[in-house]
Protein backbone atom coordinates (compact mmCIF):
# COMPACT_ATOMS: atom_id res chain seq x y z
CA UNK A 1 0.00 0.00 0.00
CA UNK A 2 1.22 3.72 -0.37
CA UNK A 3 2.54 5.52 2.49
CA UNK A 4 2.86 9.04 0.76
CA UNK A 5 0.37 11.52 -0.54
CA UNK A 6 1.04 14.08 -3.07
CA UNK A 7 -0.59 17.40 -2.41
CA UNK A 8 0.28 21.12 -3.74
CA UNK A 9 3.07 21.36 -1.30
CA UNK A 10 5.09 17.89 -2.67
CA UNK A 11 5.29 14.18 -0.99
CA UNK A 12 4.19 13.33 2.33
CA UNK A 13 3.74 10.72 4.67
CA UNK A 14 0.33 9.28 4.63
CA UNK A 15 -1.70 9.53 7.78
CA UNK A 16 -2.03 7.28 10.29
CA UNK A 17 -5.50 6.41 10.22
CA UNK A 18 -7.74 5.44 7.23
CA UNK A 19 -10.68 6.56 5.40
CA UNK A 20 -13.64 4.13 5.24
CA UNK A 21 -13.46 1.62 2.98
CA UNK A 22 -15.20 0.61 -0.04
CA UNK A 23 -17.45 -2.09 -0.41
CA UNK A 24 -15.34 -4.02 -2.58
CA UNK A 25 -12.36 -3.89 -0.13
CA UNK A 26 -14.46 -4.50 2.73
CA UNK A 27 -15.49 -7.48 1.35
CA UNK A 28 -12.05 -9.11 1.59
CA UNK A 29 -12.54 -11.64 4.75
CA UNK A 30 -8.80 -11.08 5.23
CA UNK A 31 -8.08 -7.27 5.16
CA UNK A 32 -4.72 -6.18 5.15
CA UNK A 33 -4.50 -4.15 8.32
CA UNK A 34 -6.04 -3.56 11.43
CA UNK A 35 -8.64 -1.28 11.06
CA UNK A 36 -8.10 0.00 14.89
CA UNK A 37 -8.65 4.08 14.39
CA UNK A 38 -12.26 5.00 14.42
CA UNK A 39 -13.65 6.30 11.37
CA UNK A 40 -13.24 10.52 11.71
CA UNK A 41 -15.82 12.01 9.93
CA UNK A 42 -14.96 14.43 6.58
CA UNK A 43 -15.15 17.90 8.77
CA UNK A 44 -12.17 16.37 11.07
CA UNK A 45 -10.07 14.75 7.81
CA UNK A 46 -10.63 18.26 5.60
CA UNK A 47 -9.30 20.25 8.77
CA UNK A 48 -6.31 17.88 9.74
CA UNK A 49 -4.99 16.67 6.14
CA UNK A 50 -7.07 18.57 3.68
CA UNK A 51 -9.29 15.44 2.41
CA UNK A 52 -12.73 16.10 0.84
CA UNK A 53 -11.42 19.32 -0.48
CA UNK A 54 -14.36 21.48 -1.60
CA UNK A 55 -12.95 23.00 -4.35
CA UNK A 56 -10.42 20.74 -5.81
CA UNK A 57 -11.29 16.65 -6.93
CA UNK A 58 -8.62 15.39 -4.18
CA UNK A 59 -9.17 11.78 -6.17
CA UNK A 60 -6.27 13.26 -8.65
CA UNK A 61 -3.69 14.59 -5.84
CA UNK A 62 -3.08 11.04 -3.72
CA UNK A 63 -0.69 7.80 -4.93
CA UNK A 64 -2.80 5.39 -2.73
CA UNK A 65 -5.22 3.29 -5.54
CA UNK A 66 -8.72 4.84 -5.70
CA UNK A 67 -9.79 1.40 -4.14
CA UNK A 68 -9.28 2.09 -0.80
CA UNK A 69 -11.35 5.13 -0.47
CA UNK A 70 -14.77 6.48 -0.99
CA UNK A 71 -15.59 7.56 -4.15
CA UNK A 72 -16.26 10.98 -4.57
CA UNK A 73 -20.02 11.97 -4.53
CA UNK A 74 -21.56 13.87 -7.70
CA UNK A 75 -21.84 16.99 -5.68
CA UNK A 76 -17.86 16.96 -5.45
CA UNK A 77 -17.24 16.38 -8.39
CA UNK A 78 -19.32 18.93 -10.30
CA UNK A 79 -18.73 21.60 -7.29
CA UNK A 80 -18.06 24.49 -8.90
CA UNK A 81 -14.88 27.16 -7.89
CA UNK A 82 -15.69 30.25 -8.72
CA UNK A 83 -12.18 31.57 -8.47
CA UNK A 84 -11.40 29.00 -11.34
CA UNK A 85 -10.29 30.96 -14.86
CA UNK A 86 -13.48 30.69 -16.91
CA UNK A 87 -13.00 28.28 -19.91
CA UNK A 88 -14.42 30.89 -22.24
CA UNK A 89 -13.19 34.72 -23.29
CA UNK A 90 -14.74 37.52 -23.83
CA UNK A 91 -14.84 37.13 -27.49
CA UNK A 92 -17.31 34.17 -27.10
CA UNK A 93 -19.51 36.46 -24.92
CA UNK A 94 -19.63 38.94 -27.28
CA UNK A 95 -20.24 36.36 -30.37
CA UNK A 96 -23.68 35.24 -28.09
CA UNK A 97 -25.28 38.78 -28.30
CA UNK A 98 -27.06 39.24 -31.14
CA UNK A 99 -25.77 42.13 -33.03
CA UNK A 100 -28.68 44.70 -32.81
CA UNK A 101 -27.90 44.81 -28.87
CA UNK A 102 -24.81 47.01 -29.95
CA UNK A 103 -27.04 49.67 -31.51
CA UNK A 104 -27.37 53.14 -29.69
CA UNK A 105 -29.79 54.94 -30.92
CA UNK A 106 -29.84 58.89 -29.67
CA UNK A 107 -33.64 59.68 -29.87
CA UNK A 108 -34.41 56.31 -27.96
CA UNK A 109 -32.10 57.34 -25.38
CA UNK A 110 -33.11 61.23 -25.10
CA UNK A 111 -37.06 59.75 -24.92
CA UNK A 112 -35.74 58.32 -21.92
CA UNK A 113 -34.34 61.68 -20.86
CA UNK A 114 -37.45 63.42 -21.79
CA UNK A 115 -39.63 61.17 -19.96
CA UNK A 116 -37.64 60.85 -16.28
CA UNK A 117 -36.84 64.64 -16.63
CA UNK A 118 -41.21 64.97 -17.00
CA UNK A 119 -41.73 63.03 -14.00
CA UNK A 120 -39.41 65.22 -12.11
CA UNK A 121 -40.95 68.26 -12.82
CA UNK A 122 -44.30 66.61 -12.42
CA UNK A 123 -43.29 65.11 -9.11
CA UNK A 124 -42.14 68.79 -7.51
CA UNK A 125 -45.36 70.09 -9.29
CA UNK A 126 -47.45 68.01 -7.38
CA UNK A 127 -46.31 68.05 -4.27
CA UNK A 128 -45.86 71.62 -3.86
CA UNK A 129 -49.50 72.28 -4.76
CA UNK A 130 -51.01 70.19 -1.89
CA UNK A 131 -47.98 70.35 0.25
CA UNK A 132 -49.32 68.17 2.46
CA UNK A 133 -47.18 66.22 5.08
CA UNK A 134 -49.20 62.85 4.55
CA UNK A 135 -48.35 62.81 0.81
CA UNK A 136 -44.15 64.54 1.34
CA UNK A 137 -43.05 61.11 2.47
CA UNK A 138 -44.03 59.12 -0.76
CA UNK A 139 -43.00 62.21 -2.99
CA UNK A 140 -39.64 61.94 -1.19
CA UNK A 141 -39.04 58.00 -2.15
CA UNK A 142 -40.25 58.88 -5.62
CA UNK A 143 -38.33 61.24 -6.43
CA UNK A 144 -35.10 60.63 -5.01
CA UNK A 145 -35.70 57.18 -7.12
CA UNK A 146 -36.22 59.25 -10.02
CA UNK A 147 -32.65 61.83 -9.30
CA UNK A 148 -30.91 57.97 -9.54
CA UNK A 149 -32.82 57.28 -12.64
CA UNK A 150 -31.26 60.46 -14.17
CA UNK A 151 -27.75 59.24 -13.04
CA UNK A 152 -28.17 55.97 -14.58
CA UNK A 153 -28.89 57.67 -17.97
CA UNK A 154 -25.67 60.28 -17.51
CA UNK A 155 -23.90 57.14 -16.36
CA UNK A 156 -24.77 55.80 -20.02
CA UNK A 157 -23.39 59.12 -21.41
CA UNK A 158 -20.19 58.57 -19.64
CA UNK A 159 -19.45 54.87 -21.35
CA UNK A 160 -20.75 56.32 -24.29
CA UNK A 161 -23.71 53.82 -24.50
CA UNK A 162 -25.87 56.96 -24.65
CA UNK A 163 -25.19 57.65 -28.07
CA UNK A 164 -21.51 57.86 -30.86
CA UNK A 165 -21.48 61.42 -30.96
CA UNK A 166 -19.20 62.42 -27.94
CA UNK A 167 -20.48 65.83 -28.10
CA UNK A 168 -24.75 64.64 -27.24
CA UNK A 169 -23.17 62.22 -24.53
CA UNK A 170 -21.01 65.34 -22.81
CA UNK A 171 -23.92 68.18 -22.85
CA UNK A 172 -26.53 65.51 -21.47
CA UNK A 173 -24.46 63.83 -19.40
CA UNK A 174 -23.80 67.53 -17.73
CA UNK A 175 -27.62 68.24 -17.66
CA UNK A 176 -28.50 65.18 -16.06
CA UNK A 177 -25.68 64.47 -13.39
CA UNK A 178 -25.51 68.28 -12.76
CA UNK A 179 -28.88 68.51 -11.73
CA UNK A 180 -28.20 66.07 -8.72
CA UNK A 181 -24.68 67.76 -8.23
CA UNK A 182 -22.37 65.00 -9.65
CA UNK A 183 -19.44 66.49 -11.46
CA UNK A 184 -19.55 64.54 -14.38
CA UNK A 185 -16.34 64.27 -16.08
CA UNK A 186 -14.82 63.60 -12.80
CA UNK A 187 -17.16 60.65 -12.11
CA UNK A 188 -16.75 59.57 -15.46
CA UNK A 189 -13.44 59.03 -15.64
CA UNK A 190 -12.99 57.56 -11.95
CA UNK A 191 -15.97 55.01 -12.90
CA UNK A 192 -14.06 54.11 -16.18
CA UNK A 193 -11.09 53.12 -13.70
CA UNK A 194 -13.69 50.94 -11.56
CA UNK A 195 -14.46 49.01 -14.84
CA UNK A 196 -10.98 48.58 -16.04
CA UNK A 197 -9.42 47.16 -12.79
CA UNK A 198 -12.42 45.71 -11.13
CA UNK A 199 -11.81 43.17 -8.37
CA UNK A 200 -8.13 43.98 -8.50
CA UNK A 201 -7.27 44.83 -4.86
CA UNK A 202 -9.90 44.50 -1.47
CA UNK A 203 -9.88 46.71 1.43
CA UNK A 204 -7.29 46.25 3.89
CA UNK A 205 -8.67 45.77 7.55
CA UNK A 206 -9.18 48.98 8.72
CA UNK A 207 -9.15 49.41 12.07
CA UNK A 208 -9.83 52.94 12.69
CA UNK A 209 -12.75 52.62 10.19
CA UNK A 210 -15.88 50.57 11.89
CA UNK A 211 -18.75 53.41 10.84
CA UNK A 212 -18.24 51.93 7.25
CA UNK A 213 -19.69 48.71 8.12
CA UNK A 214 -22.30 50.48 10.61
CA UNK A 215 -25.70 50.96 8.71
CA UNK A 216 -27.01 53.45 7.66
CA UNK A 217 -23.53 55.53 7.36
CA UNK A 218 -22.34 53.27 4.23
CA UNK A 219 -25.64 53.92 2.41
CA UNK A 220 -25.04 57.96 2.92
CA UNK A 221 -21.26 57.91 1.22
CA UNK A 222 -21.16 59.23 -2.24
CA UNK A 223 -20.84 62.70 -1.75
CA UNK A 224 -17.87 62.61 0.64
CA UNK A 225 -16.45 60.09 -1.57
CA UNK A 226 -16.68 62.60 -4.63
CA UNK A 227 -14.59 65.36 -2.31
CA UNK A 228 -12.19 62.87 -1.18
CA UNK A 229 -12.69 58.84 -2.00
CA UNK A 230 -12.46 56.18 -0.14
CA UNK A 231 -10.77 55.92 3.27
CA UNK A 232 -6.96 55.25 2.77
CA UNK A 233 -7.11 56.80 -0.78
CA UNK A 234 -6.64 60.96 -1.76
CA UNK A 235 -7.88 62.63 -4.58
CA UNK A 236 -10.96 64.90 -4.89
CA UNK A 237 -13.38 64.42 -8.29
CA UNK A 238 -13.64 68.28 -8.52
CA UNK A 239 -10.05 68.91 -8.60
CA UNK A 240 -8.18 68.85 -11.93
CA UNK A 241 -4.47 68.28 -10.23
CA UNK A 242 -5.98 65.16 -8.35
CA UNK A 243 -3.97 62.44 -9.13
CA UNK A 244 -7.59 60.47 -10.66
CA UNK A 245 -6.75 62.56 -13.94
CA UNK A 246 -4.15 63.14 -16.43
CA UNK A 247 -2.86 66.17 -17.10
CA UNK A 248 -5.18 66.16 -20.39
CA UNK A 249 -8.29 65.68 -18.37
CA UNK A 250 -8.23 69.00 -16.46
CA UNK A 251 -9.81 71.13 -18.50
CA UNK A 252 -12.89 68.56 -18.47
CA UNK A 253 -12.58 68.09 -15.31
CA UNK A 254 -12.50 71.90 -15.04
CA UNK A 255 -15.84 71.93 -16.67
CA UNK A 256 -17.79 69.67 -14.73
CA UNK A 257 -16.42 71.57 -11.29
CA UNK A 258 -18.16 74.72 -12.94
CA UNK A 259 -21.64 73.04 -14.08
CA UNK A 260 -21.26 71.42 -10.57
CA UNK A 261 -21.05 75.12 -9.17
CA UNK A 262 -23.43 76.32 -10.98
CA UNK A 263 -26.43 74.16 -10.00
CA UNK A 264 -25.34 74.64 -6.57
CA UNK A 265 -25.39 78.71 -6.49
CA UNK A 266 -28.75 77.65 -8.30
CA UNK A 267 -30.21 75.96 -5.37
CA UNK A 268 -28.65 78.73 -2.94
CA UNK A 269 -30.42 81.30 -4.67
CA UNK A 270 -33.71 78.85 -5.25
CA UNK A 271 -33.48 78.65 -0.92
CA UNK A 272 -33.72 82.16 -0.48
CA UNK A 273 -36.73 82.34 -3.05
CA UNK A 274 -38.60 79.45 -1.83
CA UNK A 275 -37.30 78.98 1.91
CA UNK A 276 -34.99 76.82 3.43
CA UNK A 277 -37.90 74.36 4.47
CA UNK A 278 -39.52 74.38 1.05
CA UNK A 279 -36.43 73.72 -0.60
CA UNK A 280 -35.45 70.86 1.68
CA UNK A 281 -38.97 69.06 1.06
CA UNK A 282 -38.34 69.49 -2.67
CA UNK A 283 -34.68 68.66 -3.29
CA UNK A 284 -32.79 68.49 -0.01
CA UNK A 285 -34.59 65.01 1.03
CA UNK A 286 -34.61 63.56 -2.45
CA UNK A 287 -31.31 64.30 -2.72
CA UNK A 288 -30.18 62.00 0.09
CA UNK A 289 -32.73 59.42 -0.92
CA UNK A 290 -30.66 59.11 -4.39
CA UNK A 291 -27.40 58.99 -3.04
CA UNK A 292 -28.59 55.91 -0.80
CA UNK A 293 -29.92 54.33 -3.68
CA UNK A 294 -26.56 54.90 -5.67
CA UNK A 295 -24.77 53.42 -2.65
CA UNK A 296 -27.30 50.72 -1.98
CA UNK A 297 -27.27 49.56 -5.72
CA UNK A 298 -23.77 50.06 -6.46
CA UNK A 299 -22.79 47.90 -2.83
CA UNK A 300 -25.23 45.02 -3.82
CA UNK A 301 -23.57 44.74 -7.67
CA UNK A 302 -20.67 43.73 -5.52
CA UNK A 303 -21.42 41.88 -2.59
CA UNK A 304 -24.02 40.06 -0.79
CA UNK A 305 -24.02 36.44 -2.51
CA UNK A 306 -24.25 33.52 -0.46
CA UNK A 307 -21.61 31.76 -2.02
CA UNK A 308 -17.54 34.58 -1.87
CA UNK A 309 -17.12 35.88 -4.68
CA UNK A 310 -12.80 36.07 -5.17
CA UNK A 311 -10.82 39.18 -5.52
CA UNK A 312 -7.77 38.85 -7.93
CA UNK A 313 -3.73 40.00 -7.53
CA UNK A 314 -1.17 39.82 -10.05
CA UNK A 315 -1.52 37.25 -13.27
CA UNK A 316 -4.40 35.85 -11.62
CA UNK A 317 -6.72 38.88 -12.75
CA UNK A 318 -7.86 39.97 -15.96
CA UNK A 319 -10.94 41.83 -16.95
CA UNK A 320 -12.70 38.77 -17.69
CA UNK A 321 -12.23 37.48 -14.72
CA UNK A 322 -12.82 40.95 -12.28
CA UNK A 323 -16.03 41.39 -14.19
CA UNK A 324 -17.56 37.54 -13.69
CA UNK A 325 -17.80 38.78 -10.02
CA UNK A 326 -20.36 40.89 -10.55
CA UNK A 327 -24.01 40.41 -9.66
CA UNK A 328 -27.57 40.69 -11.21
CA UNK A 329 -30.04 41.76 -9.06
CA UNK A 330 -33.96 42.22 -9.50
CA UNK A 331 -35.74 45.12 -8.06
CA UNK A 332 -39.20 44.47 -8.81
CA UNK A 333 -40.96 47.51 -10.26
CA UNK A 334 -37.67 49.72 -10.12
CA UNK A 335 -35.82 48.29 -13.00
CA UNK A 336 -38.25 49.67 -15.59
CA UNK A 337 -37.62 53.38 -13.49
CA UNK A 338 -33.74 53.00 -12.99
CA UNK A 339 -33.53 51.47 -16.49
CA UNK A 340 -32.28 47.95 -15.66
CA UNK A 341 -29.17 48.69 -14.49
CA UNK A 342 -29.55 45.19 -12.05
CA UNK A 343 -28.23 43.71 -15.14
CA UNK A 344 -24.77 44.65 -14.00
CA UNK A 345 -22.85 41.15 -15.40
CA UNK A 346 -23.21 42.24 -19.06
CA UNK A 347 -22.82 46.16 -18.34
CA UNK A 348 -19.51 45.70 -16.48
CA UNK A 349 -18.09 43.41 -19.31
CA UNK A 350 -19.16 45.30 -22.44
CA UNK A 351 -20.07 49.23 -20.70
CA UNK A 352 -21.21 50.09 -24.61
CA UNK A 353 -24.56 48.17 -24.76
CA UNK A 354 -27.36 50.81 -24.12
CA UNK A 355 -29.44 49.89 -20.95
CA UNK A 356 -32.46 49.39 -23.34
CA UNK A 357 -30.91 46.14 -24.46
CA UNK A 358 -28.82 44.90 -21.56
CA UNK A 359 -31.87 42.24 -20.61
CA UNK A 360 -31.75 40.79 -24.12
CA UNK A 361 -28.36 40.87 -24.08
CA UNK A 362 -27.78 39.15 -21.10
CA UNK A 363 -30.35 36.27 -21.77
CA UNK A 364 -28.36 35.76 -24.84
CA UNK A 365 -25.51 35.01 -22.68
CA UNK A 366 -26.65 33.04 -20.20
CA UNK A 367 -25.54 29.95 -21.72
CA UNK A 368 -21.72 30.68 -22.47
CA UNK A 369 -21.68 32.00 -18.61
CA UNK A 370 -22.88 28.92 -17.07
CA UNK A 371 -22.58 29.16 -13.25
CA UNK A 372 -20.38 31.98 -13.82
CA UNK A 373 -23.42 33.87 -14.09
CA UNK A 374 -25.52 34.22 -10.66
CA UNK A 375 -29.53 34.36 -11.44
CA UNK A 376 -30.66 36.85 -9.02
CA UNK A 377 -33.68 36.14 -6.89
CA UNK A 378 -36.99 37.20 -8.59
CA UNK A 379 -38.08 40.89 -6.19
CA UNK A 380 -41.51 41.53 -5.30
CA UNK A 381 -42.78 45.13 -6.23
CA UNK A 382 -40.16 46.35 -4.60
CA UNK A 383 -36.61 44.90 -3.59
CA UNK A 384 -37.52 44.59 0.18
CA UNK A 385 -35.80 40.90 0.36
CA UNK A 386 -32.40 42.95 -0.47
CA UNK A 387 -32.42 44.81 2.40
CA UNK A 388 -31.73 41.25 4.82
CA UNK A 389 -28.95 40.86 2.30
CA UNK A 390 -27.15 43.79 2.55
CA UNK A 391 -27.62 44.10 6.71
CA UNK A 392 -25.78 40.17 6.74
CA UNK A 393 -22.71 41.38 4.01
CA UNK A 394 -22.15 44.50 6.11
CA UNK A 395 -21.55 41.90 8.96
CA UNK A 396 -19.66 39.85 7.29
CA UNK A 397 -17.68 41.29 4.18
CA UNK A 398 -14.83 43.48 5.81
CA UNK A 399 -11.66 43.06 4.19
CA UNK A 400 -9.44 40.19 2.05
CA UNK A 401 -6.08 39.13 2.96
CA UNK A 402 -2.80 41.08 2.21
CA UNK A 403 -1.40 37.94 0.98
CA UNK A 404 -2.72 35.30 -1.83
CA UNK A 405 -3.59 36.40 -5.74
CA UNK A 406 -7.22 34.73 -5.26
CA UNK A 407 -9.07 35.68 -2.04
CA UNK A 408 -12.45 35.93 -0.71
CA UNK A 409 -13.59 38.28 1.45
CA UNK A 410 -13.67 37.71 5.29
CA UNK A 411 -15.45 39.32 8.75
CA UNK A 412 -13.39 41.16 11.14
CA UNK A 413 -15.04 40.54 14.87
CA UNK A 414 -14.52 44.30 15.66
CA UNK A 415 -17.15 44.97 12.82
CA UNK A 416 -20.43 43.19 13.16
CA UNK A 417 -22.81 45.97 12.87
CA UNK A 418 -21.31 47.60 16.21
CA UNK A 419 -17.99 48.84 17.54
CA UNK A 420 -16.08 46.89 20.25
Amino acid sequence: MASTVLSECGIRPLPRFYPKPTTSFASNPKPTFKFNPPVQPPSTLNSLYGFYSKTRNWALNVATPLTTLQSPTEEDTDRFDPGAPPPFNLADIRAAIPKHCWVKNPWMSMSYVVRDVAIVFGLAAVAAYFNNWLLWPLYWFAQGTMFWALFVLGHDCGHGSFSNDPRLNSVAGHLLHSSILVPYHGWRISHRTHHQKSRTMGMSRMTNHGILFTLPFPMLAYPFYLWNRSPGKQGSHYHPDSDLFLPKEKKDVLTSTACWTAMAALLVCLNFVMGPIQMLKLYGIPYWIFVMWLDFVTYLHHHGHEDKLPWYRGKEWSYLRGGLTTLDRDYGWINNIHHDIGTHVIHHLFPQIPHYHLVEATEAAKPVLGKYYREPKNSGPLPLHLLGILIKSMKQDHFVSDTGDVVYYEADPKFNGQRT
